[in-house]
Formats: C-alpha cells, structure tokens, sequence
C-alpha cells in the first residue's frame, strides 16, 4: 500500500511538472544587460500567465535583494482570492547564469531540494526611461523563462497605466513573445 501511494505521489508530480514544460513559444530573446542593484527591491506582479502554483492568488509582490556572487534572494508573496485573504509566501534563490548580460537567472525554491525544480527566470523586456538613467531602479521588467510557459509583467507600484501596459504587450508581441494567456493581477489606470 505504501508502494503504491509512493508510485501514485510521484505521478502526480510528474504530470503536474510536464505540464509546466509545455512550450508556448520559441526560446525568447532577453534584455542586453541588466543591472542588478536597479532590479533588486519590490516590485508588483501587474499581469502573469496561470500557473498553477499562482491559482487564485492577488496582490502578488516579488522582493529580490542582491546576496553576491550573481545570487538574489527571493521572497514572493500573495493572498488568496481576495487582499485581505489568507497570505502565501515563498522564498527561494535566483542565481545568474549568464554574467555577461545578468539577464537569465536560474530560481530555485526552498521546499524543494536544490537538485530539482529549477526554473527558468529571463529579464525580457526594461523600461526605456529607467535604462537612461543609471542611478535609479528599473520601473517595470517582464520575465519569461525559455519556453515562454510563465511570465509576468512586473512594476514598482501595484498601479500600472493602461497605455504602458499596452505598450509592453506590443512591444513582447513584436518581438515573438506570446502575450495570449496574460490575464491582468493588479491594478491598470487610465492614461
């Protein structure tokens, strides 16, 4: 009998896990280089494809904060249904595996151990403003992984206007990057 549930535990996490691996796209192109100190921070999730670690969740934040060597510290946080729902969080690692342009990062979470479960986190598209102004933090930042299976739209205020959402989705669409299954998470203004 314990065999049996053992076998059947496994299934599940298997299947679960091969339908993360579906493929939406072709492999995206990222962003030239990405400055981690104008990354780290908080940033609010604006738009995201469903998921099913993301099932139900809003006000989703991610907080990334540079630990050296190419390594961020990851804390994601949601709440269920509603602001005032019941609050998820996970923590975990992003370590950067293409130093010459910091844009694709591998993540690892916590619960699991460090040899399974990577995921893909590529930095696909900046904003333009932020990229000439040095000293300040990026404003919003779209992230994929190399099957264009996640991805979510990021910004540094829960609010996020509808013409630069717009924009993004243009910008990703132009570029070969499925926008399709982007449902909107956070909060769009009028222009």
């Amino acid at each position: 009998m314990r065999a049996t549930a053992v076998i059947l535990s496994l299934a599940v996490v298997l299947s679960v896990f091969s339908g993360c691996m579906r493929r939406f796209g072709p492999e995206p192109e990222t962003v030239p280089w990405v400055e981690l100190s104008r990354y780290e921070g908080l940033w609010h999730e604006i738009a995201s494809n469903p998921a099913f670690f993301n099932r139900n969740l809003v006000a989703v934040t991610a907080e990334y904060e540079a630990i050296g060597d190419g390594a961020v510290s990851v804390l994601n946080t949601g709440y269920v249904g509603t602001p005032d729902g019941r609050k998820r969080t996970i923590t975990g690692t992003a370590t950067v595996v293409t130093p010459e342009t910091n844009s694709k990062l591998e993540v690892r979470f916590d619960p699991f151990p460090a040899c399974l479960f990577a995921g893909s986190y590529w930095i696909v598209l900046l904003d333009d403003e932020a990229n000439e102004q040095p000293d300040q933090p990026y404003q919003y930042a779209v992230v994929t992984d190399n099957r264009q299976s996640t991805m979510f739209v990021l910004a540094r205020e829960p609010e996020l206007p509808e013409s630069i959402y717009n924009t993004i989705k243009e910008t990703l669409e132009a570029r070969n990057i499925d926008t399709s299954r982007l449902r909107i998470t956070g909060t769009l203004t009028a222009s």
